[in-house]
């Protein structure tokens, strides 16, 4: 009990902790929400570019995961620690660079190497401070529950970040109406019609110019907060090496750990299941701007129903919190993510309703904040079951931490793409005021059918793995036994020593 009690975090430890979790999320959510919409219409890139921007950007993201995972591995250990400094001096040149993204270049070539570029620095920096922020939750405490409450603390700040990003980036871009254009597909080819569009390109010109700069100006603001909250979590965290560590940190090879890594049963099967679910909601995210604006009609509601659905999520994740705790984290699983399945049903099968559509989104915002807790609740306890089957082998913690995103974004990044390439085949018309029957139908297949099958998918996979509430006690009994017996051997050396000198 006298150890439990020197490992215990306080309050202000945890909301620090947390607070650095918010960078990723708000970042992450107004480029998951709103790059491929403003690339479409207001940086008014080709359908097809702009599916390559979002794939090499995800998938350049996905590979920077393990690289730096690697690098981390590498890292000797400083009087600031060895995962703070990666994100300390990472912080000032990822804000410049996700400025640059929401930038509209003055050239009239080059714009699509232009946002991949910035696109991928981006990505790649703010890898530098998120592989190292997760990798931190096994060294702020070497309590299980500990890390599970400051997990929980930073969860909710990481939901609360999604809505930051969501309302910044949606209430600022909101204010201004983005014109569009009404396509003669639409309206007949006829000269009154050509007039017609000729006349909305001329309005056009200063109208777009607000839109770009309420983008510039948004993320001038998400920049602002991304440096305070580094800041927060820099100065309020102090990085414990001892809290993983059971008798010695001597360097490992990381091809040797990533061996042992990928040939651990729980892991493999966690990231399965959870590979599946995740890239369910990615893909509902990246597509329901569009959704909301062309299938149901919401050009000016549609930042108000995302910001109801991340509000809803920040609410719900307390509740998750203490579901998982009572019922334990699979049954967790199977209920919270599950819950989204007839909401994404409702809202494609139903005719275009706002109130209906506000409902929804309250509803799948539970489902939302299951999502966002679980996986990063549940990789602390497969790392505690490798390490006991492991208990000679040190350092691995970024290598599970990084190689889950790793799996995660790269697929996320090959769905994107597959979805702006199927909006370019159905016909999609790049800023038109209304699109063909055949964008309909495969935006309600993006954010309807395809994440539900996705979800299926997962669960069952999900059936696959091992660590119930059980075996998750078991391990946590273990792994103090082990700890205790080190920490005697380490005392009885120590006398030892002390009577033969």
């Amino acid at each position: 009990r006298l150890q439990e009690s020197r490992e215990r975090l306080s309050v202000c430890s945890k909301l620090c902790y947390a607070v650095g979790g918010a960078p990723y999320q708000i970042t992450g959510c107004a480029l998951g929400f709103f790059l491929q919409i403003y690339l479409l219409d207001v940086a008014q890139l080709d359908p097809f570019y702009a599916s390559i921007i979002l794939f090499v950007g995800r998938a350049w993201d996905a590979i920077t995961d393990p690289m730096v995972g690697f690098f981390i591995s590498k890292t000797s250990w400083t009087r600031f620690g060895r995962l703070m400094p990666w994100i300390i001096f990472s912080t000032p040149f990822a804000v410049i660079s996700y400025f640059l993204i929401w930038f509209v270049p003055d050239i009239s070539r080059g714009q699509v190497m232009w946002y991949l570029v910035f696109y991928c620095i981006f990505q790649t920096l703010v890898t530098c401070f998120h592989v190292p922020y997760s990798a931190l939750t096994m060294f702020i405490s070497r309590e299980q529950s500990e890390r599970d409450s400051a997990t929980a603390y930073r969860m909710t700040v990481e939901v609360l970040g999604t809505v930051l990003g969501t309302a910044i980036q949606g209430q600022i871009v909101g204010k201004v109406v983005t014109p569009c254009i009404e396509s003669p597909l639409f309206i007949g080819k006829t000269n009154s019609s050509v007039a017609m569009e000729e006349l909305n390109m001329t309005h056009d010109t200063g109208s777009l110019t607000d839109t770009r700069n309420a983008y510039m100006i948004a993320a001038g603001v998400i920049g602002g907060l991304y440096i305070l909250c580094a800041v927060i979590l820099s100065v309020g965290v102090r990085e414990k090496r001892e809290s993983s560590e059971l008798q010695s940190d001597e360097p490992v090879s990381f091809f040797q750990g990533l061996k042992l890594v990928m040939n651990h049963g729980a892991y493999i099967k966690l990231i399965a299941g959870f590979l599946f679910t995740s890239l369910a909601f990615m893909l509902l995210e990246g597509n329901f701007a569009l959704f909301c604006t062309y299938t149901l009609g919401f050009r000016n509601e549609f930042q108000n129903i995302l910001l109801a659905i991340m509000l809803s999520a920040t609410l719900t994740i307390p509740l998750w919190q203490w579901f998982l705790t009572r019922f334990g984290k699979k049954t967790a699983v199977y209920v919270g993510i599950s819950s989204a399945i007839p909401f994404l049903i409702v809202v494609a099968v139903l005719d275009s309703n706002l109130i209906v559509t506000y409902i929804v989104a309250v509803a799948a915002g539970i489902s939302v904040a299951a999502a966002f807790l679980l996986p990063w609740s549940m990789l602390p306890d497969v790392v505690d079951d490798f390490k006991l089957q492991h208990p000679d082998s040190h350092g691995h913690e970024a290598i599970f931490f990084s190689f889950y995103v790793f799996f995660t974004k790269f697929t996320s990044g090959v769905s994107l793409g597959i979805s702006t390439l199927s909006l370019d085949f159905a016909g999609y018309q790049t800023r038109g005021c209304s699109q063909p029957s055949e964008v309909h139908f495969t935006l309600k297949m993006l954010v309807s059918a395809v994440p539900v099958g996705l979800i299926l998918l997962g669960l069952l996979l999900f059936k696959l793995y091992p660590i119930d509430e059980e075996k998750r006690r078991k391990n946590k009994k273990a792994l103090q036994d082990l700890r205790e017996e080190s920490n005697s051997s380490s005392e009885s050396d120590n006398t030892e020593l002390a009577s033969i000198v």
